[in-house]
């Protein structure tokens, strides 16, 4: 059950800005603001270039926003925390790095020994059905399973706060569907204790699949258009007539 604010977006804009010979100032999110509670997994959509993977930057203290701010468990996220960790679009696994390596990078800032790191590592790899690739390199692996290893990444350092970039847009579809059920599954059992999710899509069937609430955008300047719940029990049957009436109400805010 949702509970107390675990991140806070409010009022938050960011700009690009040009200062060479011709200058200029592009704005791309203008005042958002929404939260995210304890035991939520909320999803960000809107139109293809609305600023959505720009605003989770700045949540995760990557980007700096030009007004605003982001606070993670009461204090102001000013640059990367401890807490929070990033799923990315494009796996960013490194090739020179075997799979079970590649995990171990996010344990690269703990203070245990790498014998402990190991068998954290490996246990994520296990549990996103990886036995046997763990001496593999990333270029044996399947998107799917690429996206597999960066999760177990992301999860390696127990995080309170998981952000995930389109995490399934680069996979064909019937190993999209596979992978949501299996990521769904696991945050929402007992074995990963991560307090919440924020993830970013432009697929409505994806944000109504996983989603408590949907939070959605305009076009650029991106504001904020409305936040949509979500109650439907889990798994979700994208036949049932509640699901089809939700994904409708998501396509009517997104358009109208």
């Amino acid at each position: 059950m949702a509970g107390d604010n675990i991140i806070v977006v409010d009022d938050v804009s960011f700009a690009y800005t040009n200062v060479g010979e011709l200058a200029y100032e592009s704005m791309i999110i203008s005042g958002v603001s929404f939260d995210v509670r304890r035991g939520e997994f909320v999803s960000l959509i809107g139109p293809s270039g609305c600023g959505k993977s720009t605003l989770l930057r700045i949540i995760a203290g990557l980007i700096r926003p030009r007004s605003g701010r982001v606070v993670y468990n009461g204090s102001v996220v000013n640059g990367p925390t401890r807490g929070i960790s990033f799923v990315f679009q494009d796996f960013a696994l490194l090739p020179w790095l075997t799979n079970i390596e590649n995990v171990k990078l996010g344990l690269s800032f703990s203070s245990i020994d790498d014998n402990a790191k190991y068998e954290i590592a490996n246990g994520l790899l296990e549990k996103l059905g990886l036995s046997g690739f763990e001496d593999a390199y990333p270029n044996s692996l399947s998107g799917g399973m690429k996206q597999r290893v960066g999760i177990a990444r992301a999860l390696a350092s127990k995080p309170d706060v998981l952000l995930m970039d389109e995490p399934f847009s680069a996979l064909d579809e019937l190993t999209a569907n596979l992978l949501r059920s299996d990521i769904s599954a696991m945050l929402r059992g007992k074995d990963i204790q991560v307090s919440c999710v924020l993830m970013v899509t432009h697929n409505v069937d994806e944000a109504v699949e996983l989603s408590d609430k949907i939070a959605v955008l305009s076009n650029r300047p991106s504001r904020l258009k409305g936040i949509i719940d979500v109650a439907l029990p889990y798994p979700r049957n994208k036949r049932h007539k509640d699901f089809i009436d939700l994904t409708d109400r998501v396509y009517g805010l997104l358009t109208q």
